[in-house]
């Protein structure tokens, strides 16, 4: 029987496609294999993560808290209509100073006026009776019971009296504080009912901002500490204050307790609802050890960082009979090239701390240097090129090629 020529000529394809993968297999293999452990070593010394250090150094250091808080008035009052009328005039705008006891609107008066005019014209009435009365009475031709029924009727309409002068008076909407007026709510012309908000008075003079500390300060802040704050609204300014009062009880849900800081508004740059940051200055160190605070790690609950240290220089491979085989290549070529550095973790322990900078109290000396930016990037012994040092020489003529 004769074999299948079609199946002779897939079985001869089939035999070219494993020869020709045995033959790239190898190709690979021994480039892989060519330089061996000893390139891809090289090639592993020369990789550097680039970060940035800074050096541990002595300076002033404050110990404070911050917070954040929304500015508010201290006093402030919604100024209401205590009678009906049409508005007739308004004597102020939104952004005048008014002083307490001055007039800022006035109303429809007539009404009341009437009224007044009425209840005067009935106590003159009264008051003539009861002079007639308290004649009579006084030679007996009038009755207890009808004097006093009289004197009754006169110390009411007195009241009556007093009571319209009252609602006269009412026409004349008066500032109940001094202040600024935020906000004017009604137009002239309008009708107006009893109660109805007509002005918002905001006194500028002091600001309070209210911090909610954690209970672990509340033996370290006490009133009259100074603070300082800044506000968004205001770059590159800061504004003096003092704590003001502080809560002594801790809200349970969220274990904080309030601490109010007065602040007055020189020259009214400050206003009510800016948000601010408030820092308030409890201790202070002239010459702490300190670092910037970018360069610590919090890990395994441990404070730690990474310093930047000189590593050990290639060591010499010594094979059995006893002699020394120089470094390869690449490790002399790196070493030629200057001192390699690398990250080396150390736990420390810290103490005062402020918005920029931490004391450092065990773990590092002076002139230590610690990784402030790709900090994130590295671990111990990871190889590393600090970026704020200037780079060495370069040589003319390559490592490789240099001739003893």
């Amino acid at each position: 029987m004769l074999p299948d020529p079609r199946l002779s000529a897939y079985a001869q394809r089939q035999a070219m496609c494993r020869t020709l993968l045995i033959v790239m297999a190898s190709i690979l293999l021994a480039a892989c294999g060519k330089g061996g452990p000893e390139k891809d070593k090289a090639a592993e010394t020369i990789a550097l993560v680039p970060v940035e250090a800074a050096t541990a150094t002595a300076r002033p250091i404050d110990a404070s808290y911050s917070g954040t808080a929304t500015l508010e008035a201290d006093r402030e009052a919604d100024v209401v209509a205590k009678t009906s009328g049409v508005l007739l005039r308004l004597l102020v705008e939104e952004g005048d100073a008014i002083r307490q006891g001055q007039v800022l609107a006035r109303l429809d008066d007539a009404s009341p006026r009437l009224s007044l005019a009425k209840a005067e014209a009935t106590l003159h009435k009264l008051k003539a009776d009861y002079r007639r009365a308290d004649e009579m009475f006084g030679r007996k031709l009038l009755s207890l019971q009808e004097h006093d029924k009289i004197k009754f009727d006169l110390d009411n309409q007195r009241a009556v009296h007093d009571l319209s002068r009252l609602e006269l008076s009412y026409t004349n909407v008066i500032a109940p504080i001094d202040g600024v007026i935020g906000k004017r709510m009604v137009k002239e012309g309008n009708l107006i009912q009893i109660n109805q908000p007509l002005f918002h008075i905001v006194d500028f003079d002091p600001l309070l901002g209210v911090l909610n500390v954690p209970e672990r300060e509340l033996n370290i802040l006490k009133p009259g500490q100074p603070v300082s704050m800044s506000v968004d609204a205001l770059p590159g300014q800061r504004f003096p204050g003092v704590i003001e009062r502080i809560s002594p009880v801790v809200e349970a849900a969220s274990g904080t307790f309030r601490v109010t800081c007065r602040f007055n508004a020189t020259l009214q740059t400050l206003k009510p609802g800016m948000f601010g940051r408030i820092d308030v200055v409890y201790d202070r160190k002239q010459d702490a050890l300190a670092i910037p605070r970018g360069a610590l790690i919090e890990e395994d609950g441990e404070t730690a960082v990474y310093l930047v240290v000189d590593a050990p220089p290639p060591a010499d491979v010594k094979p059995k009979d006893g002699e020394a085989v120089k470094a390869p290549a690449a490790d002399a070529a790196a070493a030629a090239a200057g001192p390699t550095l690398h990250a080396q973790r150390r736990v420390i322990h810290i103490g005062f701390s402020d918005s920029e900078y931490i004391e450092v109290r065990d773990g590092l000396k002076a002139g230590d240097r610690v990784i402030t930016v790709g900090r994130n990037a590295v671990r111990d012994g990871t190889l590393v090129q600090v970026l704020d040092m200037a780079p060495p020489p370069a040589s003319s003529v390559p490592v490789a090629e240099k001739t003893p």
